[in-house]
């Protein structure tokens, strides 16, 4: 337009909508690539370090002063680190077998509940899967992959190891002193699928029918009552209380007959 028809500057760059700066505006070439091409170099070489040891490099280059301009072209260049992740030990969900006897396969999932002054507390219940028997409880305010591992050692010296047990994907069941008692013991940790409880629905009945008949049904004033109670309880379920799925059989006479 002002070559051809002879407008002013001012004139033109209204009609075309454009502000005089923008029109007279020149390209001028980037002088952050050197430094851009630098700062690869260093990321790629020393993946672990961040924006400030890779300034820190920089300026011992004499490539740059400020942190401001090395924290944008880090940001543009989309270096920054990942969060660390912590390392998960390895477990594969295994198929879950039929139990066709008694010590073949076990569950075990955590309870909580609370005493009279509002401390709370959990409780470890390990429940075989043919006979349906409560194989044992173990209460305490709070229970560790440590405690876990013990009572299940205590347990079959009692009895006889299972060929695998059952359980969730939690913090207890899943820490490294569960991995290494694995290991030791021989018995494979089945893992159930995170979110879906029903895969170990053998346990998860049981801790239904524990709340409804027994945590629902008292106030505990201290820990040592809630024993007492809990293990009164066990031995009602396991040798007094019938249960359809074994013909209204209690567990303990199921078990002595399929023997």
């Amino acid at each position: 337009m002002i070559k051809q028809f002879r407008l002013s500057e001012r004139r033109a760059c209204e009609l075309a909508g454009i502000s005089r700066t923008g029109y007279r505006y020149k390209c001028v070439p980037s002088k952050d690539a050197p430094l851009i091409k630098r700062l690869l170099e260093l990321a790629n070489k020393h993946k672990a370090l961040g924006c400030p040891m890779l300034h820190g490099m920089l300026k011992s280059e004499g490539l740059v002063i400020n942190h401001k301009r090395t924290y944008r072209l880090y940001r543009e260049a989309q270096l920054q680190l990942r969060q660390r992740k912590k390392k998960k030990l390895d477990r594969p969900r295994m198929p879950l077998v039929v139990p066709v006897a008694t010590d073949i396969r076990w569950s075990m999932d955590f309870v909580s509940d609370q005493l009279s002054n509002g401390r709370r507390f959990r409780i470890l219940n390990v429940k075989d899967d043919y006979s349906k028997e409560l194989i044992g409880q173990y209460v305490a305010f709070s229970i560790s992959g440590n405690q876990v591992a013990r009572f299940l050692d205590q347990l079959i010296e009692a009895r006889q190891a299972p060929d695998q047990i059952t359980c969730d994907n939690g913090t207890e069941f899943t820490s490294k002193a569960m991995f290494f008692w694995q290991k030791e013991s021989g018995v494979k940790l089945a893992f159930i699928q995170p979110g879906k409880p029903t895969q170990n629905a053998f346990v998860e009945s049981l801790n239904g029918r524990f709340r409804l008949e027994c945590l629902n049904q008292h106030w505990f004033r201290n820990l040592d009552e809630a024993k007492d109670i809990i293990e009164k309880w066990c031995y009602h379920y396991n040798n007094e209380r019938p249960h359809s799925t074994l013909n209204y059989m209690t567990p303990v006479a199921f078990a002595n007959r399929a023997a």
